[in-house]
């Protein structure tokens, strides 16, 4: 079942898994997109990504909720501060478990999540980049947070350098965090990522304090 809602005037997806009930406690992961899903067309979100997979059925992610927000400006970090709005909303929901919420995004949202676990670390239990990257300098923030990133050799749109250095920049700080460059691809690597039943494996055995 997917709904459409808005808060704080950002129009997002969720999709509850099969015979919700909102008294038990659940996995949320929160996605944000990339710049081709900008806008206000919020039915394309089902066409990219982690929400996808939920779509096509892909059987890793029966028993989660995913939560993806639409960006309707030029960039998540026009609408930052109501971003971080809505995902400590959907923390704070009485049936999210609270020790397994995860990051997962894309491009410009992989950029987007990034920031999002740095500016509120207290929240994430993992965290899933693609084609993104960061403020590498300030990724002691993150060093509590167990991260994999992802990226194509071939990419041209983000380079790959950027999660390279996320990565060694959080290690170096004494964090958790691996990359797995795709040789072959360019900035499509989220179809690889998210149709991977490893990932999900890696995914939910995080929790927050273990």
């Amino acid at each position: 079942m997917i709904q459409q809602y808005t808060y704080n005037d950002i129009s997002y997806l969720v999709r509850y898994p099969e015979n919700f009930d909102k008294s038990c406690k659940y996995p949320v992961i929160f996605h944000t997109h990339g710049a081709g899903c900008r806008g206000t067309n919020i039915e394309i979100l089902k066409s990219v990504g982690v929400m996808k997979e939920a779509v096509e059925g892909n059987p890793c992610l029966d028993g989660c909720i995913i939560v993806s927000p639409q960006c309707s400006a030029n960039t998540w970090f026009d609408v930052f501060e109501r971003l971080i709005s809505l995902c400590k909303y959907v923390y704070s929901l009485e049936y999210v478990d609270q020790s397994r919420f995860y990051g997962s995004g894309i491009s410009m949202g992989g950029y987007a999540i990034a920031q999002l676990m740095m500016s509120s670390p207290e929240l994430f239990a993992a965290g899933i980049v693609c084609c993104g990257g960061g403020m590498y300098w300030n990724a002691g923030r993150l060093k509590e947070i167990p991260l994999q990133f992802f990226h194509g050799a071939q990419d041209k749109t983000v380079l790959p350098e950027e999660s390279i250095h996320m990565c060694a920049k959080i290690c170096a700080s004494g964090g958790d965090a691996k990359i797995t460059i795709y040789p072959n691809n360019a900035h499509n690597c989220w179809d690889d990522v998210y149709s991977d039943a490893s990932v999900y494996e890696w995914l939910f055995s995080k929790k927050k304090g273990i």
